[in-house]
């Protein structure tokens, strides 16, 4: 008997340990979340806080830095200069054995993630943050290295067609062109963000600390 008197207040002192983590989301206007890394135990909430740009804060994989991978996503952020307010989107993390991994997916006027503005939650030795960070600006190399390849052929093409006009050879003119989105991408917001299909983190959105827009399982409601 007297275990099981002992056992909650046991329980309440565990929970006591649990730790608010707080990031800082483009401070100073900068690309970054500061700190960009952090070791957190299960309990633990991390707080992340924007205040200035228009931001996000997504959750990816190491293999793909870049790319939502279907959990928690914040949603855009926006927050006007001078704002004297601060959006918060907290994530409670529920297994400290797994790495979390995370980024800006905003991509206007630059790509955010690709100019290595990404973060992590327990990373190892083996998928380290600098290396998931590489990754990300990786990707950017990559991109313009295939835009400068498809500019090349392209040019390549045009001079095999005007050669052909000028030897009095007909040449037929192919176009193409690609699908431009009529959305911006800085104009989304938190409720076209996906739900959290996430095993060991929940998160939670808190507008000017009056409301919250919780992503949990695999469904998003909002609770005034």
């Amino acid at each position: 008997m007297q275990f099981l008197t002992l056992l909650p207040a046991i329980l309440a002192a565990g929970s006591a340990f649990a730790a608010n983590i707080q990031v800082v989301v483009g401070g100073n206007s900068t690309l970054t979340f500061a700190p960009n890394s952090i070791t957190a135990q299960a309990g633990d909430t991390i707080d992340f806080v924007f205040v200035a740009g228009n931001h996000s804060v997504t959750q990816s994989t190491f293999a793909n830095p870049c790319q939502s991978n279907g959990g928690l996503d914040s949603g855009f952020q926006p927050i006007a200069q001078g704002a004297t307010s601060a959006m918060q989107f907290s994530v409670n993390v529920t297994d400290a054995t797994t790495p979390l991994w995370f980024f800006c997916r905003q991509s206007a006027p630059k790509n955010h993630c690709q100019n290595g503005m990404v973060f992590a939650v327990n990373p190892t030795a083996d998928k380290s943050f600098s290396a998931f960070q590489t990754a990300a600006m990786n990707g950017a190399a990559a991109a313009n290295s295939t835009s400068a390849s498809s500019a090349a052929s392209g040019s390549a093409s045009a001079t095999e067609s005007n050669s052909a006009a000028a030897t009095g050879g007909s040449s037929a003119s192919i176009s193409s062109s690609a699908a431009v989105s009529s959305g911006s991408a800085a104009s989304q917001t938190s409720s076209g963000s996906p739900a959290a299909a996430t095993t060991n983190a929940a998160g939670s959105l808190k507008v000017g600390m009056t409301s919250s827009l919780l992503l949990a399982g695999l469904a998003a409601s909002l609770m005034l």
